[in-house]
């Protein structure tokens, strides 16, 4: 857990701990940047791979920064782009391959395509972002240990090739320490706690802003894997700024600050909103809520038949604008008849959720 309890952004330094809610193209699906503003949201996350690959560096460069391009004023961080590439290249082989250099996209029987550590870092620079993920190669849930092991190796050998670029373009820009973003490294090694102790300490020897809870974090039972949690808490240096890299389930978030970390982003409270799965506090106020509990929060779906004539609000522990000016019933009707708005009022609540979420946990620091 960092000691100053902040997090330093060009929009400010924001109290920690923090959610960031997944912008993957620059955008969160159902919302503009006014509506994710008024949800008291201070950060989102954008897809270094996607808008990589699907803008590149010229769009960024000519509107001066991610911000700029989507009319956002709040902090902005961005991941690697690992997961989703590893996740593309290892769900089909025939698209690519990973090696040491980076990842390999073949692009038809006589092109290919590299994005290297040295290519995310460039663009996540170009970005003009607060915060900026080391690319990592992912463990995933069914690997071996000789697999898992070889994403250990791989994930150091990227990081210090990540901080070598990293360097290398604030020295060229004249970028102050002071002024400098954030630099996270992951750490790996999936269900093997000495591999994720191993990785935690060999990134700590590199030096970076701070370590993130990298893989996938559900063991083989379906719990929260807190264990590799716990490995990283207790070997990184405590000022350092803890990660979870997509750990978003309200309890979990819960669980990890318990244990030191500072920042969180998922896709799962907008995608549950667009799937009729609303989060409603366990309290009449949101003066009475207490995420110390272990069932603080339950699930609402707005589409069932018992809240066709339901007049009241979905919560009374919200002050979103669901919920200070529409009814569940009203809420059912727009979700029946397929309304869009259905999707941006159920999203905007979910948001504004986390942002209670992360103010409420601020106070048990």
């Amino acid at each position: 857990m960092i000691e100053n309890k902040y997090f330093k952004s060009l929009a400010g330094n924001i109290p920690l701990p923090l959610f960031f809610p997944d912008a993957t193209r620059a955008v969160v699906k159902t919302l503009d940047s006014t509506d994710i503003e008024a949800t008291k949201t201070p950060g989102i996350l954008v897809n270094t791979f996607h808008l990589y690959d699907g803008l590149g560096k010229k769009v960024m460069q000519a509107h001066k920064g991610i911000r700029n391009f989507m009319g956002w004023k709040g902090a902005v961080i961005s991941d690697s782009g690992g997961f989703q590439v590893m996740s593309l290249i290892k769900a089909n082989p025939k698209i690519g391959r990973v090696e040491d250099k980076g990842v390999v996209f073949r692009l038809s029987k006589k092109k290919t395509e590299i994005f290297s550590p040295e290519k995310s870092i460039d663009f996540q620079m170009a970005l003009g972002t607060d915060l900026l993920v080391v690319l990592d190669d992912f463990t995933g849930p069914n690997d071996k240990r000789e697999q898992a092991r070889e994403t250990v190796e791989r994930t150091v050998l990227w990081a210090k090739r990540c901080k070598k670029e990293f360097e290398k373009i604030c020295e060229r820009k004249k970028i102050t320490r002071e002024n400098q973003p954030y630099l996270i490294a992951v750490v790996q090694g999936g269900e093997y706690m000495d591999l994720r102790k191993e990785c935690t300490q060999r990134l700590c020897e590199i030096g970076f802003d701070g370590y993130g809870y990298g893989g996938w974090p559900i063991d083989r039972e379906g719990n929260f894997d807190y264990q590799s949690a716990q490995i990283i808490a207790d070997n990184t240096p405590k000022d350092s700024l803890l990660y979870g890299l997509g750990i978003g389930k309200p309890n979990e978030i819960a669980g990890c600050v318990k244990l030191g970390f500072d920042i969180f982003d998922c896709v799962l409270p907008t995608r549950d909103a667009r799937h009729k799965r609303l989060y409603v506090y366990e309290a009449d106020s949101i003066n009475k809520i207490d995420v110390s509990r272990d069932k603080f929060y339950k699930y609402y779906t707005p589409d069932k038949e018992k809240y066709y004539h339901d007049t009241r609000p979905i919560s009374t522990a919200c002050d979103c604008a669901l919920c200070q000016n529409y009814s569940r019933s009203y809420l059912s009707h727009l979700f029946r008849i397929k309304e869009l708005s259905s999707l941006r009022l159920a999203s905007i609540h979910n948001l504004r959720f986390y942002s209670i979420l992360m103010e409420k946990l601020r106070k048990l620091r």
